[in-house]
């Protein structure tokens, strides 16, 4: 069995060495640039790991990429998501994706017709968060016989925090700029509504952590206040970061050097946001072994269970494997990325385009993290305990 990875970064070499790792299927790794794969990659390639230069732009090469294959997991930039999952579906392979744009998401959902047609399975949204998140969000829906309110927080942050940002790159920084300046679904009294990005800041304390805020982002509820619209009252997705960015970043925001918009600057049209990637993203960019990252997170389903008020809490800290090199954000991710597709060529999702929480068995799912190191805690508290 031959399965295919989109894109040699971060997340899909976390992908690729996962599959290589977990399963005994033959893996192509695909990007514009294969010259110099992860060195924890190395010891497979010309063996079970296949590079193949393929540019995401040219989509016949793309689409040849995908013959013979059974799934194909997308680390490529969200906006290519929907050109690559037509595809995948035309080439009769499975596909899913780190997601990210939930207006995406909703295109490839109309896709569902043409996925069944060619029993193949689509899954967007399935990485940390939009992914793991969702699917232990639904997981507490269904166990619990009355539901009030779903709190995700989630966020990828240095273990060791260096101002004035306290934060360093876990990812696209582009991304986290997107979630920054989008406005976020949530449902409030049981109706979806769209809050303001970095808006209603909390404190939370994590054990092993410390104090944190959470503050609304974009994505991370991919179509789940939709899905859920009318069913319960209150749900909700923020991030964690270090107390006080939120405001930097608001600041930074709201003063335009985070606009697509071009201005004139000495002659030249020069959009903000080019400019913020180009001067911050690289003080941004840390060495992970001298700088390791880590991964919170937080899922709580609040509600009903055999007449008793409960909460049910997820609780996962993940951190730098100085091991392999391979960071929190790349496990808690690329893996994650990695077990959907493998579930799908197991047959364990049926054909259909599916977010995460609507097809991933949840319990086998945490199972799969376990195995790889990565443990996500379940508790059950008293609304007062979970307080």
């Amino acid at each position: 069995m031959r399965m295919l990875v989109l894109g040699a970064g971060l997340q899909g070499s976390a992908c690729a060495y996962d599959l290589l790792a977990h399963t005994d299927y033959d893996v192509v790794l695909a990007d514009i640039n294969v010259d110099n794969v992860a060195g924890f990659l190395q010891p497979y390639v010309g063996n079970r790991l296949t590079l193949a230069r393929v540019d995401a732009n040219d989509r016949a090469a793309v689409r040849q990429a995908m013959d013979g294959v059974t799934a194909t997991m997308s680390a490529f930039p969200y906006y290519f998501n929907l050109g690559m999952a037509v595809a995948a579906v035309d080439a009769g392979s499975h596909f899913c994706d780190l997601g990210g744009n939930t207006e995406i998401v909703l295109q490839q959902k109309a896709m569902q017709d043409r996925a069944v047609a060619q029993g193949v399975s689509v899954v967007p949204d399935c990485g940390l968060a939009p992914g793991m998140v969702n699917i232990l969000a639904d997981h507490g829906i269904r166990q619990l016989d009355e539901v009030r309110a779903i709190r995700i927080k989630v966020g990828g942050l240095p273990q060791n925090p260096e101002p004035p940002l306290n934060y360093q790159i876990v990812y696209s920084l582009e991304g986290a700029l997107d979630y920054y300046t989008t406005l976020s679904w949530v449902l409030r009294d049981g109706k979806p509504t769209q809050v303001k990005a970095l808006s209603e800041i909390e404190e939370l304390e994590f054990p092993g952590v410390g104090t944190l805020e959470a503050f609304h982002t974009a994505g991370g509820l991919s179509t789940m206040a939709q899905r859920y619209e009318g069913k319960l009252p209150t749900m909700e997705y923020k991030t964690l970061r270090y107390p006080g960015h939120a405001k930097a970043m608001e600041t930074i925001r709201d003063i335009g050097l985070l606009d697509l918009e071009p201005v004139d600057v000495k002659g030249s049209r020069v959009v903000p946001r080019d400019v913020f990637l180009s001067v911050v993203g690289p003080r941004l960019r840390k060495d992970y072994k001298a700088s390791p990252d880590m991964v919170v997170l937080r899922v709580e389903a609040e509600g009903v269970k055999d007449g008793e008020e409960t909460v049910i809490r997820w609780d996962l800290l993940d951190r730098y494997d100085a091991e392999t090199g391979i960071t929190a954000m790349m496990r808690t991710t690329g893996f994650s990325l990695a077990i959907t597709g493998a579930f799908q060529a197991q047959g364990k999702i049926q054909p259909g385009v599916w977010t995460p929480d609507e097809c991933m068995p949840a319990e086998a799912y945490i199972e799969a993290l376990r195995q790889r190191g990565v443990e996500i805690r379940e508790s059950r508290l008293t609304p007062a305990e979970a307080r």
